[in-house]
């Protein structure tokens, strides 16, 4: 099973990353809106085994397509970076899909959305991340922790502490801290005019 080897940091500043990427000769690929679901079973099974179950609608927004894309991570191995297990299957219908997991016995915990631009530098993937409630981040993966961690220095992010915790975990908790009912965390939506 493919490794995910990734460095998280949270930065006030997207701009700035930005321009240290185009600084660094780094290729944009391109925006995304990412609609992410989570999935698990009613006694929390995959998280007690500290594994994930995610459906993800992933929306080009420069041309408009869409991919459907089921991931599990696996528990995180021991390292100075979040490194873990992860395998990724396209499927043809996230509707299908989520009547599949229902089927096994899993129901959805958290559903939210996530801003992406995707940058590609050094054989490393960077990702420019914005959340609701959280704010922003940068995401390095790359195939080894000495990639991911060369093009964290060339980017500036060194004092930029590193975040192990997932995104749904940073979500969870910052709704368990805040009070907050809700399941479903997504950008304000304004309808075109009519």
């Amino acid at each position: 099973m493919p490794l995910e080897i990734e460095a998280k940091m949270k930065v006030n500043d997207l701009d700035a990353v930005r321009g240290r990427l185009n600084a660094v000769g780094a290729v944009r690929v391109g925006r995304f809106l990412e609609d992410n679901t989570f999935f698990d079973t009613d006694d929390r099974s995959l998280l007690a085994a500290d594994k994930g179950l995610r459906l993800r609608i992933n929306r080009d927004l420069e041309n408009q397509t869409e991919q459907f894309i089921l991931t599990f991570k696996g528990p995180r191995l021991h390292g100075s970076l979040k490194t873990r297990q992860e395998q990724e299957l396209i499927v043809t219908q996230a509707d299908s899909a989520a009547e599949f997991l229902s089927q096994l016995g899993y129901a959805p915990v958290l559903r939210f959305e996530k801003k992406r631009e995707r940058w590609n530098v050094d054989n490393c993937h960077v990702e420019l991340d914005e959340l609701p409630f959280l704010g922003c981040y940068v995401e390095i993966e790359g195939p080894s922790e000495q990639a991911v961690l060369e093009v964290r220095s060339r980017l500036q992010l060194v004092d930029h502490p590193l975040v192990r915790a997932s995104y749904i975990g940073l979500l969870m908790s910052h709704l368990q801290e805040h009070n907050l009912p809700q399941r479903e965390i997504v950008f304000p939506h304004v309808d075109p005019p009519v």
